[in-house]
């Protein structure tokens, strides 16, 4: 079947879920055009061309999606846009986060639409607690069969919080971005062993993380050009160290770019999702224009922008095409 046939509404089963988390997730961007309006047949176009460059998880109304500038409709609408481009083979987790009640409702969507997995969003409350936090998850559980992968980021979890999220039932994997691997290996002792934990650092991360019992990462470098992100994972996969941390390192310049705070502000990685945008758009993908709070890049950056690309595609021409 192609990837324009379509698989709607087509489903994966929990097991296979986490099968596609043994891999690569790509980001789905959103491409907005000069006015902020969704151009959806470029997420179609966008979707269709990395499958044909063999990823086959995505993430779909995801951090990168820009997820926060989105209302729930957009978020239901990426959602079906990215779904219908796909196959069945492919694996398509959307985001879920916000009020209960929102959740579930965008998750009751979801199931309409026949997405493969709910990626739950880091939490937006500047006051949370841990068990609090579990409560939701269990809800949103009870409110759908479809698979959860929780998202880890933005606070500094104790690892009984995160032994406790595997034990819940729905739960398939944890997509795991915090900058500390002890505690990621802690969490992996301590949790359940049927589910998947993905590095959601993406590629810098991966060849540290992959020994403390990662088995997947989400892209960076990656969702342009992802036969960096494939390449890194069959490294890793058979433990060829020495070509996963140059394939890692290859990546790293324009990682650091994406860290940088941009101009007028002190917030490290402001530029991050304009930075992909343009990789894609380098790539002969779509990027689109970003939505506030999000801003575009720099004339100078965008010209910085050029010349890592140019280094990147120099090293991959060199160690995999």
């Amino acid at each position: 079947m192609s990837a324009a046939a379509g698989r709607f509404p087509m489903t994966h089963s929990p097991e296979e879920v986490k099968d596609a988390l043994r891999g690569v997730a790509v980001g789905l961007l959103t491409p907005f055009d000069e006015d902020g309006d969704i151009e959806h047949e470029k997420i179609t176009e966008n979707a269709e061309d990395l499958y044909e460059e063999d990823i086959e998880t995505f993430l779909a109304t995801a951090n990168i999606s820009e997820y926060h500038s989105l209302s729930q409709q957009e978020r239901i609408d990426i959602a079906e846009t990215s779904v219908d481009a796909l196959p069945d083979d492919a694996c398509v987790l959307a985001g879920v986060g916000g009020p209960t009640k929102g959740a579930i409702e965008l998750i009751e969507a979801y199931d309409d639409i026949g997405v493969d997995a709910m990626m739950i969003m880091p939490s937006d409350h500047t006051y949370i607690h841990e068990q609090g936090l579990l409560d939701y998850m269990r809800k949103l559980d009870d409110a759908t069969e479809t698979p959860l992968v929780p998202y880890i980021r933005g606070f500094n979890p104790s690892v009984e919080y995160m032994a406790e999220l595997t034990e819940i039932d729905g739960v398939v994997g944890i997509k795991y971005a915090l900058k500390d691997p002890v505690k990621l290996g802690e969490g992996v002792s301590a949790g359940a062993d049927d589910v998947v934990w993905v590095d959601g650092l993406a590629e810098p991360f991966a060849v540290s993380y992959w020994a403390e019992g990662i088995e997947g990462f989400s892209a960076g470098v990656s969702n342009f050009r992802p036969e960096v992100g494939l390449a890194l994972f069959d490294a890793l996969e058979n433990e060829n160290w020495e070509r996963a941390r140059e394939l890692r390192d290859i990546c790293m310049p324009y990682q650091h770019f994406r860290d940088e705070k941009g101009e007028n502000n002190t917030i490290p990685g402001a530029i991050s999702v304009s930075a992909v945008k343009k990789g894609l758009e380098l790539a002969g993908l779509h990027g689109g224009n970003v939505r506030e709070p999000i801003r575009p890049l720099r004339e100078e950056d965008e010209a910085r922008a050029e010349e890592l690309y140019a280094e990147l595609d120099a090293n991959i021409e060199r160690l995999i095409d």
